[in-house]
């Protein structure tokens, strides 16, 4: 379906600026033009197909919907579901945290929410396709979700709520996040599409740095960095190596757009595809922007318990898919 790309790519590298194959550059360079174009049409396309998607379920909607429906046990999934219907990373889904909270939703439902949106997005799922396969895409969608459910449900059996913030309320009372495209409640689609297209063009010129930085680091990991580099001490067999890689991506940070394509480079160079994505939920989930946000809401114990239970959950992740890949 992208041969196309693939020769565009090649005509430029080798036409154009006449560099000579099997080159690191010619095959950095290569990498990059093919692998901006991809992802770049398939994000667009997924973005504007959920922008139709967030058109009909406002994050307010959400919000009221859970806080009044209990849903028999299964709010938990729902909160997740809903993460993947908004385009938000860990720092911008904080204001929609505060919110949930403020609206009554039991802290664990909006854990739920607050750990899938970031890891399971738009975003995400359009980079994925691109640079794992649809398959791979399924898999990974339904793990985050599971993810979000599972920790939810464990941080609400730990009764955590006495450990918000005392002056919580008044953070909350300035922090509601609205978005224009939220606006068009009883409009038809036809109506929707404008704001729908200007909404995706925003999003689409937002992340746009961090795909082609990301892209661009991945181009030259993979040009110059030799097949089976990271092997020997991140191979499958090395049962420390999901929790390594995870405990490392806490303190960094980035979004879905801007980490992926380093993903993609690192599974090509030997690392199992459990322990680069189990590094990715680490670095896009969980990140000290995020626990400087939360501490606004959240004493420091709760953050602890919150990035810990997420951790050992991404961890399971990572186990999981090295078993099933």
């Amino acid at each position: 379906m992208f041969d196309w790309i693939q020769q565009l790519a090649d005509w430029v590298v080798f036409d154009i600026f006449k560099l000579e194959e099997g080159k690191h550059l010619t095959e950095a360079l290569n990498f990059f033009i093919y692998d901006s174009i991809k992802i770049l049409l398939l994000v667009f396309v997924i973005i504007f197909l959920m922008g139709i998607v967030n058109s009909y379920f406002p994050v307010e909607k959400v919000r009221n919907y859970l806080s009044r429906n209990k849903l028999y046990g299964f709010e938990y999934l729902t909160a997740s579901l809903f993460g993947v219907v908004t385009p938000f990373c860990s720092c911008s889904s904080i204001p929609l945290f505060i919110g949930f909270v403020k609206g009554g939703i039991p802290l664990g439902v909006t854990f739920a929410f607050l750990v899938t949106s970031p890891l399971v997005n738009e975003v995400a799922i359009g980079l994925f396709i691109g640079l794992f396969g649809l398959k791979t895409t399924v898999i990974y969608v339904i793990s985050g979700i599971l993810l979000g459910t599972i920790s939810g449900i464990i941080l609400q059996k730990l009764k955590l709520e006495k450990y918000l913030s005392p002056w919580v309320q008044q953070v909350l009372a300035n922090s509601q996040k609205e978005t224009e495209i939220f606006e068009l409640e009883g409009a038809s689609l036809k109506d929707r599409l404008p704001s729908i297209w200007q909404e995706s063009r925003t999003i689409l010129k937002g992340i746009l740095p961090y795909v082609l930085v990301g892209i661009a680091i991945g181009g030259l990991m993979h040009g110059y960095i030799p097949e089976g580099f990271f092997e020997t001490y991140l191979s499958k067999d090395n049962w420390f190596a999901v929790p390594v890689a995870t405990i490392l991506a806490v303190p960094m940070y980035s979004n879905a757009s801007g980490i992926l394509p380093v993903i993609q480079v690192l599974v090509s160079k030997g690392i199992p595809l459990g322990t680069a994505i189990a590094f990715m939920m680490g670095v896009v989930g969980l990140s000290l922007p995020e626990a400087m946000l939360l501490k606004k809401v959240m004493t420091i114990k709760l953050i602890a318990i919150f990035f810990s239970v997420v951790t050992f959950c991404i961890i399971i992740s990572g186990f999981v898919f090295n078993l099933i890949f």
